[in-house]
Order: structure tokens, then C-alpha cells, then sequence
């Protein structure tokens, strides 16, 4: 190891011992603080408490982070991706998801073994991905973006539930965060022995492991086989994540955090890398919930763990990132951004056709709904005071996402990553972060107020990216991961504000959702100058998107001024993108499937790239809108989620074709 790693380590080992001192100095049962641990004074509450719950959390906390250690750590080198992680693969959503179907439909399997029905949320996560990946022999593109399809679904749904079960759920809410309190030594008990027989099969594989480091090929050629090792350890990797979210709940981060930061500070070799990890993902949750357990009153009791791993890790994440060795690569190329058909001329036709179906589409979708008789149309009940209900809210929705399929064209041809979008790069992200302080700090109370938070953090979100990625030339894989980064950190503040039990939370995680329900003529006219101002640029812009891909020297020589461009055309994808979001919520996902259906289509220059990415997420999101109103009448889905789960059917449509 180098002399970073050492100091980190140090760093970490440092303040978990000075944080432990302060527990015991500020605890009145100073001598018998090691003895507690073993066997209870029963006439001491003080001596009582460290046995039964100050203890076993400390213990299980120090397991949960070593066991998702070793499971970012196998996923990562099996993948051979640094984005890899047990989140990756959806576990922590799929163990969530089933334990709120259970507690809803079926409480009596909660009784049995609550355990048990996240493990086995965990197991069908697994098997879902397997299946999807199974025709590629588990190649590591198609196992991570089937884990990110399973993810996206899980995700989405739960949202939902959440959102229509808010009081039945809202102990869920605190688990979900990742809560490590502990009422005994049961959790202990149950990890202990498991995670040991996991690190011994862990061991185990290491040699096979370490040859994957060369190449497959390589592996193979050494008489590895690759498939059989890929199901041998991403199988140990969710089951690890499994048991963890089982007994503590969903701390998703961890995975992440301790091999990225482990691979940041110079650690190549696999097993050094291994008992690195295992060193900081353990003493990275248990200084968090050590520091969160020293706060004051409930707030100890009530402060998610997981949560703030995430907000603690994140900007280390981050701050980490420019130290990443960058490499010469390809830019990733899948089904999903391979340009399938040879250009197409725009033609005013094709305009005018795609006019009529989207004038075709409002007319329909605000005539025709389900009501309590039934399907039914305005034209025979008459009653056409609905329109003016419904009618704002579907605008509303299609100049969304005309915003962020515009945005998300912007950003792919700036980067030359077919794979971002406001999205997956942490805009959106940012946007939602500026957002939810915006709310809770009292300045949101006007729609210029959430415009400014919301713009604000997509500024701060955009120029992380550009700080941390300018002298990689915005590597893709790196850009990502710096989406990652940002979004963890809003899922965290998101975490900490739904466990907080404000009155507050359930509306922000309405907005979250992308509801349009609040949408009216009133609120719907600064949408459609913002919409048409904003589009309307990026129109202008389409020669400096034509000339900018081409690269520095090429675009100078051709007289644009290449800093001013860039700046120019992030400043307008973050409007847009604050605009949009402001609608439909950060995680629809029409930025990533506009841009990538237009390519599909044929269209590669910049003008006609931006109008059928348009027309698409225009399309898109007056469908998803429709769509969320009549699916679970007389309840209703937010445009954003069902926005969400159709941009995880385009996602399995494009694993199929592969």
C-alpha cells in the first residue's frame, strides 16, 4: 500500500477511536463499560442499555459495513466496473419492495421472519437479472444495466406505495433510510456466522478473481470460466447485501463508497483491495452512526445511519474523484446508443404528421377517461368543465418533456457520452437538492423561489461535473460516476427528510414523484414561455452542437469560441432541466430515451436530433400523464413514475435486442 492509503486508513482509525473515547467518557458506567458488553448489570439501566442495544449496534454495525464492503468489491472485479455495487443490481429496492407488499397484503409473513421476506425480495431481484443477462452469458454491460432496469422498476413502485400507504408505511420509511438500532443480540446472531462462511467462500475465489484483472480472454485462456465465476460471486455479492438489508435495512452506499475509495487511493491488487475496503466500509457506517448516536434528544433515534453514510460519503466520493487514473477508452457504445439506420432528411411532412398526432393525442387523452360508469368521453357526459383541469396539467407534462429531451440531446452531444442525460449525471439530481432546501428553508413559498433553488443546485451539480471532469476530457465512466455521487447525496437529504416525519416531507415526495396534479392555467403560463424560450435556443445552438463533438482544435478553426460554447450550453441545459423538473420531478428519465429513440431513428444532425427528440419526449410524457390517471383510478400515478417505468420497458426492449 502507498502512503495515501495509509494516511486514510490512519485518518478513519483515528477518529473512530476519538469518537469511541467520547462515548465512554460521557457514559456514568465507565468501569463496567467492557463488562457490559459481555453480561448485563440488571440492577443498572445504564449497564443494561450498552448490553442490549449500545453493543450489539456497534457490533452489527461494524458487520454491515464489512459485508457490503466485500460485496461492492466482488461485483466490481467480476464486472469489471467501477460503477458496480450491490445497488447496482437493485437488491436493497427488491428487499424494500417486498417488504411492503408484505406488510400490506400479507402481514402474517412479516410475523414469521421478517428477514426472510427481504432475503427474498433480494433472491428474485437476483434471478430477474440473471434472467435478463442469461442470453449474454452475464456480460457486465448487460448485468448492470439489467440491474439498473430492476432497480428503476423497484424504485418506482415503491415510490407509488409509499405515496398511496403513507401511514401504514411510515415506520418503513426510517428502515428504508437504514436505521441500525438494535434491541438485542439477535442481528448479530444472525450475521456472524453467515458473513464468516461468506468471507471464507470469498477467499476462495480470489485467484480466479485476480486473473480477470488481465482480460477475459486472458481468464479464460488460464482456464477460468467466466460465466460460472460471474454466477458464483455476484450471487455471493447480493446475498451478502441481502442479509445486510434483512437485519438493518437499506445502506446501499457503503458498497460503493469503500472499493471506489480504496481503488482512488492507489490499491490495485486484489486482495489488498479486499481488506481495505472491508477496513473502511466498516469504519466508515460505524463512525457515522458513532457521530449520530453523540447528537442530542431523538434525534439519535430517529437520524437514518444509512442516510448520512450517504451524505458523508458522497463529497469524500467526490473529492476523491480527480484523483481516478483516467485511461484511454472507447466511449460506451450499446444497443441502446449504436445508430441503427443510415440519416434521415427531416422532411416538413414529417413534422406536420407528428404535429397533428401530438394535437391528435391532447384532444383524445383530455376527452377520454375512466370515471366511476366507466370509460367515458366528454363529448356524451358533457361535462366539460374537466378540461380545464385536465388539459393544463397535459400540457404541462408535454413541455416537460420536450425540456428534458431537449437538455438530455444537449448534454449527450456536448460530452459526447451517449449514456448521460440531466438524469443519470446528477443535474436532475442537483436541481432536486436545491429544491427540497428551497422547501424547508421557507424560500420555496413562491414559484420564482423553487425556480431559483431548483437552478441553483443545478448550477452547483454542473459545476461539480465540470470541475471534477475537465482534465479527463469528461471520461464516461467517470461523469457517471459523479452522477452517482451527486445523486446519493439527494437520496440521503431525501432519507433524512422523509424519516423526519415533517408534514413537509410528503409533499416534496409527491414532487419527487413528478405529479402534475397542482398544475393549473394560472401556473401553466410561465411554463410555456419558459418552454418556448428555452427550446428555442437550443435550436439556435444546433451548429455549435454539429461542430462541438468534432472536437477543440476543429471547432476553433472553424470560429466558435470553445469555452464560451460550453458554458453557454450547460447554463441552457440547466435551465431546462430546472424547468422540466419543477413538473415532472429528477427521475423520469426522458432525457435518456428521447435523445437515444431519435438516434434510433436516424436523426444525427443537430437541428433534426433536437426536434424529434423533442416531438419523443413530448409524446412521452403526454402518455405517461394519461397513463398515471386511468391505471389505478380512482387513485392516480405521478407522470414521473410512469415516465420512469416506460423508460425501463425501452430499457428491456433494448437488452432483448442485444
Amino acid at each position: 500500500m502507498n502512503r495515501r492509503a495509509y494516511l486514510m486508513i490512519g485518518t478513519l482509525t483515528v477518529l473512530f477511536f476519538a469518537v469511541f473515547g467520547l462515548h465512554v467518557a460521557s457514559n456514568p458506567l465507565t468501569q463496567g463499560y467492557w463488562s457490559s458488553m459481555w453480561v448485563a448489570d440488571w440492577t443498572s439501566n445504564h449497564s443494561i442499555t450498552l448490553h442490549l442495544a449500545w453493543w450489539p449496534r456497534l457490533i452489527t454495525t461494524l458487520l454491515a459495513g464489512s459485508a457490503l464492503a466485500i460485496a461492492g468489491v466482488l461485483m466490481q472485479q467480476v464486472l469489471r466496473n467501477p460503477l458496480a455495487s450491490p445497488s447496482t443490481l437493485g437488491v436493497a429496492s427488491g428487499a424494500s419492495f417486498s417488504l411492503m407488499l408484505a406488510s400490506l397484503y400479507a402481514p402474517w409473513l412479516i410475523e414469521i421472519s421478517q428477514s426472510g421476506v427481504a432475503l427474498a425480495g433480494g433472491i428474485i431481484t437476483m434471478a430477474l437479472v440473471f434472467a435478463l443477462s442469461w442470453r449474454r452469458a452475464l456480460s457486465p454491460t448487460v448485468v448492470v444495466v439489467s440491474g439498473l432496469v430492476v432497480n428503476l422498476y423497484f424504485g418506482a413502485v415503491t415510490t407509488v406505495l409509499l405515496m398511496m400507504h403513507q401511514e401504514q408505511l411510515s415506520g418503513l420509511m426510517i428502515w428504508g433510510a437504514g436505521s441500525l438500532v438494535q434491541t438485542g443480540w439477535d442481528n448479530v446472531v444472525y450475521l456472524l456466522p453467515r458473513l464468516s462462511v461468506a468471507a471464507i467462500a470469498t477467499l476462495l475465489v480470489l485467484r480466479p478473481l485476480s486473473l480477470l484483472a488481465l482480460s477475459e480472454q486472458g481468464a479464460k485462456s488460464l482456464g477460468v470460466s467466466l460465466l460460472k465465476l460471474r454466477i458464483v460471486c455476484l450471487g455471493l455479492a447480493v446475498i451478502l447485501t441481502s442479509w445486510v438489508v434483512a437485519s438493518v435495512g437499506v445502506i446501499g452506499f457503503v458498497g460503493l463508497a469503500a472499493p471506489a475509495i480504496t481503488r482512488l487511493l492507489g490499491i490495485h491488487k486484489l486482495l489488498p483491495k479486499l481488506l481495505v475496503s472491508i477496513l473502511i466500509g466498516a469504519l466508515l457506517l460505524t463512525l457515522t452512526d458513532l457521530i449520530i448516536q453523540l447528537m442530542p434528544g431523538l434525534i439519535a433515534m430517529f437520524l437514518p445511519t444509512g442516510a448520512a453514510t450517504a451524505a458523508l460519503g458522497a463529497p469524500l466520493l467526490l473529492w476523491l474523484l480527480p484523483k481516478l487514473a483516467t485511461h484511454n477508452q472507447a466511449q460506451t457504445q450499446t444497443v441502446l446508443t449504436r445508430q441503427t439506420t443510415q440519416p434521415k432528411k427531416l422532411s416538413k411532412h414529417a413534422v406536420a404528421i407528428a404535429a397533428v398526432f401530438t394535437v391528435v393525442g391532447l384532444i383524445v387523452f383530455t376527452t377520454f377517461s375512466i370515471q366511476d360508469q366507466g370509460w367515458s368521453s366528454l363529448f356524451t357526459t358533457e361535462d366539460w368543465h374537466l378540461v380545464e383541469w385536465r388539459l393544463p396539467r397535459l400540457l404541462a407534462a408535454g413541455l416537460a418533456g420536450a425540456m428534458l429531451a431537449s437538455a438530455g440531446t444537449v448534454i449527450q452531444r456536448l460530452s459526447g457520452n451517449p449514456m448521460a442525460s440531466p438524469e443519470v449525471i446528477g443535474i436532475s439530481s442537483g436541481t432536486a437538492l436545491g429544491l427540497i432546501i428551497a422547501v424547508f428553508t421557507g424560500l420555496g413559498t413562491s414559484l420564482i423561489g423553487m425556480y431559483t433553488g431548483g437552478l441553483f443546485g443545478a448550477l452547483g451539480a454542473m459545476a461539480l461535473i465540470v470541475f471534477l471532469n475537465r482534465r479527463s476530457s469528461f471520461q464516461p465512466e467517470r461523469v457517471l460516476l459523479t452522477g452517482v455521487a451527486i445523486t446519493a447525496l439527494m437520496n440521503a437529504i431525501q432519507g433524512f427528510v422523509l424519516a423526519g416525519g415533517d408534514p413537509r416531507a410528503y409533499q416534496v415526495l409527491s414532487w419527487l414523484a413528478g405529479t402534475t396534479y397542482y398544475v393549473n392555467m394560472q401556473t401553466l403560463t410561465p411554463l410555456v414561455i419558459s418552454a418556448l424560450v428555452l427550446v428555442t435556443l437550443s435550436f439556435l445552438a444546433a451548429r455549435w452542437l454539429d461542430l462541438l463533438p468534432l472536437g477543440q482544435p476543429n471547432a476553433k478553426a472553424l470560429g466558435i469560441n470553445v469555452s464560451r460554447a460550453r458554458i453557454l450550453l450547460l447554463v441552457l441545459a440547466a435551465c431546462l432541466t430546472v424547468s422540466a423538473t419543477l413538473i415532472v420531478g429528477p427521475l423520469s428519465f426522458v432525457g435518456l430515451m428521447a435523445p437515444h429513440m431519435a438516434r434510433l431513428f436516424g436523426f444525427s444532425r443537430a437541428h433534426q436530433h433536437l426536434l424529434c427528440a423533442a416531438l419523443v419526449g413530448t409524446v412521452l410524457m403526454l402518455v405517461s400523464d394519461w397513463l398515471g390517471r386511468q391505471w389505478l383510478y380512482p387513485a392516480e400515478i405521478p407522470a414521473g413514475m410512469v415516465a420512469a417505468i416506460i423508460g425501463g420497458m425501452y430499457l428491456l426492449w433494448g437488452l432483448k435486442r442485444l
